[in-house]
């Protein structure tokens, strides 16, 4: 526009001062300059204005007008009309939108909303990969060393779930309480509102959300403080924390036996569809069985710790009837472990045949008395019978030092599915200790030591027990050393007293006293004389002779 103007000047004149081309155009006015050349900012907003005022002005008019529809259409339109109009608007708003939103309350009603403890646990992992939030909110639990970083009121952040992005956004308001039912001040409502983009709506009510779930789920699991339970008074379970600290990492096994039971635990807690069509109870049990000092309640705080499961410690002799074993059993929670320790010397547990044998047998008192007493069949009920089914995702563990003193009856796959034998201590499990005790992976005293424990049983409660004795790894060894010299010398003197006694018996002299008998035949009188018997050591020969009676007869 200035170059096609008149007053545009060349290059070289531009460069000139301003008296200079007053000079060079003396009969050029001001007014001859083009309007835009003129105007200042303050005219131009000055000759604007007149245009903002006149929207401004019908924006307010038409808002007026909306309003006075909506209020005569509020007395004039019935409620159905109504209704029907509203919702012809709110299904055009959201057809002209591109983004949807779910709010998800802190409570539903009076309980709790488990989605929104569920988001929060789940936003609580992300907020790593969103920290350029401003405000952050810092809170702890049980454990006053771990801080648990979670979204303050007013911030958002974004979340990308197989490349849909959705907006997550904590909001709170005030609610004031109902004074008719003892309701005071007001209350604050937390929520948790995410956006998205319409075309994921199905994705996020069937697999994001479903996803925070499970995942919220998992990591509760995995943080949450454990407990075991133990029976007391009858029918009631007294609880107290579980601070066991044995891994599979610390615990003095072979390799194949703990990664055998490691894989049919992890098979066993992702099987609840499985379980569920086949029919049976989810449910599975293991027998531990070996001497005494062979790790079996270590393997079982292992196994509480992996699964993050609470252990119910069932003591049988402090139940005095099957009533009060259902009522107990019943009473524990999914994601448990039941324990019966020695289960063969805790209570006298008969066969079912022997029980009933004895039942038809005794008096009606006897009977009542009988069915009062915690059975076999009792037990079983609940192992493998209908009562098994009245929980989820339960192991039910026995342990016995003589697996041959049990019943048979507990002894089948469906009761117990899987059998553990925990041996003496092997060469690998010696190597898992003294990492254990001393952080060590290898010692000059290794080669001795793995050599003698292949020679002599001894456990690994005696081996650890030794290593604990001193800090000082090469005194704690050679104490190793020492005990398993003292075990193989008192093994060598038990096997040759074994031999010597072996010995005597095969060569003690072998004496027949004979007996007289006296007897009548045939009137006749019958003596039988005594028989004799020679032995001669050297050759160990045994020659008999036999003594004539007086009737001629040998």
């Amino acid at each position: 526009i200035i170059s096609s103007h008149p007053c545009s000047t060349s290059g070289t004149e531009r460069r000139k001062t301003g008296t200079e081309r007053r000079k060079t155009a003396p009969n050029q006015t001001k007014h001859s300059i083009h309007p835009l050349h003129t105007h200042t900012e303050k005219e131009y907003r000055k000759a604007m204005a007149p245009s903002y005022d006149k929207t401004i002005a019908t924006a307010a008019s038409l808002a007026a007008s909306l309003m006075l529809v909506r209020s005569l259409a509020n007395e004039l339109l019935p409620s159905e009309v109504r209704d029907a109009l509203s919702s012809a608007l709110a299904s055009l708003r959201s057809r002209m939108t591109w983004q949807h939103t779910i709010v998800i309350e802190e409570t539903e009603g009076w309980s709790s909303n488990r989605v929104y403890n569920a988001v929060k646990a789940y936003l609580a992992t992300r907020i790593n990969a969103n920290i350029n939030m401003q405000r952050l909110r810092v809170s702890s639990g049980e454990d006053a060393e771990k801080m648990v970083v979670s979204m303050e009121a007013g911030e958002e952040m974004a979340d990308v779930y197989e490349g849909a992005e959705f907006k997550w956004c904590l909001v709170t308001r005030e609610v004031s309480g109902d004074p008719n039912n003892g309701g005071g001040g007001a209350r604050e409502i937390r929520s948790y509102e995410v956006s998205f983009n319409k075309r994921h709506k199905e994705k996020a009510l069937k697999e994001y959300l479903p996803f925070i779930v499970a995942t919220a789920k998992a990591i509760k699991d995995q943080e949450r403080s454990l407990s075991i339970y133990m029976n007391e008074r009858y029918d009631e379970w007294s609880p107290i924390g579980l601070q066991h600290p044995s891994t599979f990492d610390t615990l003095a096994m072979d390799h194949k036996q703990k990664q055998s039971i490691v894989d049919d635990l992890n098979r066993f807690i992702k099987r609840k569809d499985y379980y569920r069509r086949i029919g049976k109870a989810w449910k599975r049990g293991y027998l531990l069985y070996g001497p005494p000092g062979t790790g079996k309640s270590s393997l079982i705080a292992a196994i509480a710790n992996h699964l993050r499961f609470d252990i119910y410690d069932l003591e049988l002799t402090g139940v005095d009837s099957n009533s009060d074993l259902r009522r107990l059993l019943v009473g524990m929670t999914n994601r448990s472990i039941l324990v019966v320790e020695d289960i063969d010397c805790t209570i006298e547990l008969k066969q079912r045949e022997e029980e009933d044998e004895e039942q038809s047998k005794s008096s009606s008192t006897e009977k009542k008395k009988a069915e009062d007493k915690v059975t076999l069949s009792g037990l079983l009920n609940f192992v493998d019978g209908l009562w098994s089914t009245s929980g989820e995702e339960r192991i039910i563990i026995f342990t016995t030092n003589y697996k041959e003193r049990l019943d048979p009856a507990l002894l089948r796959p469906g009761r117990m599915d899987m059998h553990i034998h925990m041996g003496y201590c092997t060469t690998e499990a010696f190597r898992i200790l003294a990492n254990n005790y001393h952080s060590i992976d290898y010692h000059a005293t290794y080669p001795e030591i793995e050599k003698l424990i292949e020679e002599v049983m001894v456990t690994p409660a005696e081996v650890a027990e030794v290593l604990m004795r001193n800090d000082n790894t090469d005194v704690a060894l050679h104490d190793l050393v020492k005990l398993l010299k003292l075990k193989k010398k008192d093994a060598s003197e038990i096997k040759t007293e074994s031999k010597k006694t072996e010995k005597k018996d095969a060569t003690d002299d072998i004496k027949i006293e004979g007996t007289q008998v006296d007897g009548k035949k045939d009137g006749g009188e019958i003596k039988t004389g005594s028989v004799q018997v020679e032995e001669k050591k050297d050759d160990k020969e045994v020659v008999v002779k036999n003594v004539l009676t007086e009737n001629g007869s040998s």
